[in-house]
């Protein structure tokens, strides 16, 4: 339902629906919701105030139904700085220096309007790192489409990278990597996860908390208009098959007016004339103003009159149920307010005094000479539902036997490469700008030189130091945890831990992105509890804790749900990056080597899948303690100059990990170790391929650990020679490994 303005010569008339629970049901809110709202207010609420209360209490801001588990995750460690409940977590790096980062989803936008809804995603995660003080200087992404062969994935690729790039080139920060995966389990619900990170000096870190009485309240940025309206709303909910109608809910950036915001906040973050700050993100005005007042323990009163909008006649509730892009709330210090609306001013930006922080604890909206809401604040933040919700038992898959399986290793080699998964994704990484800014050091298909090189991790040197770099990766197998919700999200944040370790960083912690389906079918929430005990396990054993993160959930289509997707974000620190490790093979006669134990297990594979069109089995197991020696081993060969490259072994198993090494550096190998189908195509965890001029002292390091290793063969030539296999040219493997992509989005695949 839907309000009428009739504009007249002064003010607008505006006609409200009359408020009842039915229309409450419309909005999201149950029975029960709505008979709390009527206790707290002791009253029914107006139309406006039914709008605020119904996106507070969504799942895309309340987190009702995860929060009580989420608060079982490992936030804390002696180099966090800030954990979950700001607008980015922060950690210590050294000299005075913090990264800021966070990883957030806009899966629904996306899908309804491709291009809009990826841009602003990636805004909205760069507004939250700059609103903590921080100058962006790397993007990061996690792409799940759709089945090739549904008629939407190709225009979905198409609006999503377009929109990736057009937003993250123009605000001049790199996009230095990501994930894109493919299959069925997405037709109806894409996923868009976006993450960025940032660096602050500690003293320069700002919060939303702080707020006193009696304080300017100040909007700054651009305009409000009526895009986004229940934006919120909308992606806490089931797609169907009329989503496409929602498309009004979609907000629309502008790449050129953030950036503007960007360098007009941070100028005024070092005048010391902000209190707090906080990003007008999901739900607008309500959200910011709602959370300021709460994390100050104070009253807002703000008069909508003096919000900058750009469409006439705009009600109460269109204004704070908004979600216009590149908008900020303040408070600022008072005297320093002339100060501040001068340097918006300079960047041609909107500056005004819409309210005042108060001693009443309330939510209070005048405009047009009335008052349309008067709520508490308490009850709007403590009395949000709270939810634990009912969970079914999961059925653990059985192990299954592959040991009879025989292959033909270069045939499936080829078949694994050419597959979208695996194929490479140069058409969509060469739309990013990687190299803005000059501090990226590895990042999607970077090669040729020390400073320029593929790696299982991006690598962006810290601007105005010496040596130090951060390194940064996303990651999760949603295959794994569409089998075993528990390991699979244990395996998500392994493989985050295993690309760190591998290029030599130490990894400091990780935010997430939980992208599941229905919360209210019990079979989902146990996804959901299991994904969320798993990523705890995991980050414990590993000292990696969670700092940030995102719970995006409904994600479905006609009662289909996606593969529970707990995407996790990873960032570790490089004390010097010219001894940072790439994975491409470039120089004769070095010695391959395994570390960790042969491939025994086919389950969940990719050659299972695309090889034997089979989609089952048990994951690989991970076993945390060998991660986590394995992963500080590799770390302590890197710093001692022992190996010459490195890669994790992941999607296609040892051999597709050794193809890859040599397709990035354009030479060969000659194999000589042999095995079954599983030892080449088996995604055992805790495991790496290096090469090295030095295997025996590697070997001897390696027994004198405890630690598994096994010689693979020798680098050199122009082609992978197996033992008892035909070989193949790695310019022929190449040529696979590109051609897939291009041919699809051309439309000839």
């Amino acid at each position: 339902m839907t309000q009428t303005a009739l504009k007249t010569a002064s003010a607008p008339v505006i006609r409200e629906p009359d408020v009842s629970p039915v229309l409450a049901a419309e909005y999201g809110l149950s029975g029960d919701e709505y008979d709390v709202i009527l206790k707290a207010l002791d009253r029914k609420p107006t139309f406006t105030e039914l709008g605020i209360f119904s996106v507070m209490w969504s799942e895309h801001c309340s987190y009702k139904s995860s929060r009580i588990h989420l608060k079982k995750l490992p936030t804390e460690a002696p180099w966090v700085i800030q954990g979950p409940g700001e607008n980015a977590g922060v950690i210590d790096i050294g000299d005075n220096q913090a990264a800021v980062f966070k990883m957030e989803s806009h899966n629904h936008p996306s899908f309804i309007e491709p291009y809009q809804g990826a841009a602003t995603g990636v805004g909205g995660i760069m507004r939250d790192v700059f609103t903590m003080g921080a100058r962006p200087i790397a993007n990061i992404n996690a792409l799940r489409f759709g089945d090739p062969s549904h008629p939407k994935t190709r225009q979905l690729v198409n609006g999503v990278v377009a929109g990736i790039a057009g937003y993250g080139n123009c605000m001049g920060v790199a996009t230095v990597g990501g994930q894109t995966d493919f299959h069925k389990s997405y037709n109806g619900n894409i996923l868009v996860n976006a993450m960025t990170v940032g660096l602050v000096n500690h003293d320069d870190i700002y919060y939303s908390r702080g707020a006193g009485v009696g304080q300017p309240v100040v909007y700054v940025g651009s305009k409000t208009g009526r895009d986004g309206i229940h934006g919120a709303t909308m992606a806490s909910a089931e797609f169907d098959d009329d989503s496409a109608s929602q498309r009004p809910t979609v907000q629309v950036g502008d790449p050129f007016v953030e950036k503007l915001l960007l360098e007009a906040c941070l100028e005024l973050m070092q005048q010391d004339a902000i209190i707090c700050i906080q990003d007008m993100g999901a739900a607008g005005l309500t959200s910011s103003s709602v959370e300021i007042a709460d994390k100050g323990q104070v009253g807002v009163h703000l008069t909508l009159d003096h919000v900058p909008m750009r469409e006439p006649g705009m009600s109460p509730y269109e204004i704070m149920l908004s979600e216009s892009q590149e908008r900020m709330l303040m408070i600022l210090k008072p005297e320093k307010e002339a100060m501040a609306r001068a340097i918006f001013e300079k960047w041609d930006l909107d500056f005004a005094v819409i309210g005042v922080t108060t001693t009443e604890r309330n939510l209070k909206l005048d405009m047009y000479g009335k008052t349309w809401c008067d709520i508490p604040v308490p009850p709007l933040v403590d009395q949000a539902p709270l939810y634990d919700r009912p969970a079914s038992a999961l059925t653990k898959p059985a192990k299954l036997d592959y040991s009879a399986e025989k292959a033909d290793l270069v045939a499936a080699l080829k078949t694994l490469l050419a597959c979208p998964d695996l194929s490479s994704k140069r058409w969509i990484w060469e739309q990013y700008d990687s190299l803005v800014r000059g501090e990226t050091i590895s990042s999607p298909g970077i090669a040729g030189t020390q400073a320029n090189k593929p790696a299982d991790a991006a690598i962006v040197r810290i601007p105005g130091h010496a040596s130090k770099a951060l390194a940064i990766t996303t990651d999760c197998t949603p295959r794994y945890c569409q089998a075993d919700p528990f390991e699979g999200a244990k395996q998500a944040v392994a493989e985050s831990w295993r690309n760190l370790c591998a290029v030599g960083a130490t990894p400091l912690a990780v935010t997430n992105n939980l992208n599941y389906g229905n919360p209210q079918k019990p079979n989902i929430m146990a996804q959901i509890v299991a994904g969320v005990d798993g990523i705890g396990a995991a980050c414990r054993a590993l000292d990696y804790p969670v700092i940030s993160g995102n719970v995006s959930l409904y994600n479905e289509t006609n009662g289909e749900a996606i593969f529970p997707t707990p995407a996790i974000g990873g960032v570790g620190l490089l004390a010097d990056w010219q001894k940072s490790m790439g994975l491409a093979l470039t120089g004769d006669g070095l010695a391959l080597m395994l570390i960790g134990s042969a491939g025994t297990d086919l389950g969940q594979s990719l050659y299972l899948r695309e090889i034997l069109n089979r989609e089952d089995g048990a994951p690989p197991a991970v076993d945390l303690d060998t991660e986590k020696r394995h992963g500080l081993f590799i770390r302590d060969l890197i710093n001692n100059g022992m190996i010459a490259a490195c890669h994790d072994i992941s999607d296609g198993g040892l051999l597709v990990a050794l193809a890859e090494m040599a397709m990035a550096g354009g030479t060969g190998a000659e194999l000589t170790a042999a095995g079954d189908a599983a030892f080449w195509f088996g995604e055992d965890q805790s495991r790496y391929v290096i090469a090295t001029k030095d295997s025996d002292s590697v070997r001897k390091s390696a027994e004198k650990s405890g630690i598994p290793v096994t010689a693979l063969g020798l680098s050199g030539g122009k082609s992978l020679k197996i033992a008892g296999h035909e070989s193949i040219l790695i310019s022929e493997l190449t040529n696979i490994n590109e051609k897939w992509l291009p041919a699809f989005m051309a439309g000839k695949e």
